[in-house]
């Protein structure tokens, strides 16, 4: 009987400690070309500098609306931006003032006015399995 019940007990720990999967649907994709890609932040000191994000993924664009699980996140607060390489150069292309020239996107679908988005503004608590919908913009 303890055998039983200690085993019971280590299943319940795992499925506790299993990370909730994010599943995002990318919508509004204008071109069949490259890839989606996807930077996860988890703080607000590095949120939006290059090479800095907690977690990257990256979707090859075969259709209009894209979707990604992402099982690989440990509960707690995030902060998505994404953008379309278009020309799969590695990079988010930019005009001469900084103004992105590829589609981009962000958690909450937050929509740039003057600047880029802030960490507050694009953050989510990831606690339980979640979907999410970003849909991609351009200027």
């Amino acid at each position: 009987m303890k055998q039983i019940l200690a085993l019971f007990s280590l299943i319940c720990f795992s499925m506790q400690a299993q990370s909730p999967e994010l599943s995002l649907t990318i919508s509004n994709i204008e071109s069949l070309n490259g890839t989606i890609e996807i930077g996860v932040f988890n703080t607000s000191d590095n949120y939006l500098k290059e090479g800095a994000a907690f977690k990257n993924y990256s979707v090859d664009v075969t259709k209009e609306t894209e979707t990604i699980v992402i099982k690989d996140l440990p509960k707690g607060e995030y902060a998505i931006s994404m953008y379309h390489d278009d020309n799969s150069d590695g990079k988010c292309n930019k005009n001469f003032i900084g103004i992105p020239k590829e589609a981009f996107g962000f958690s909450n679908n937050v929509i740039p006015k003057f600047s880029a988005p802030s960490y507050e503004d694009c953050k989510f608590v990831l606690n339980e399995s979640t979907s999410m919908v970003i849909k991609l913009r351009t200027f």
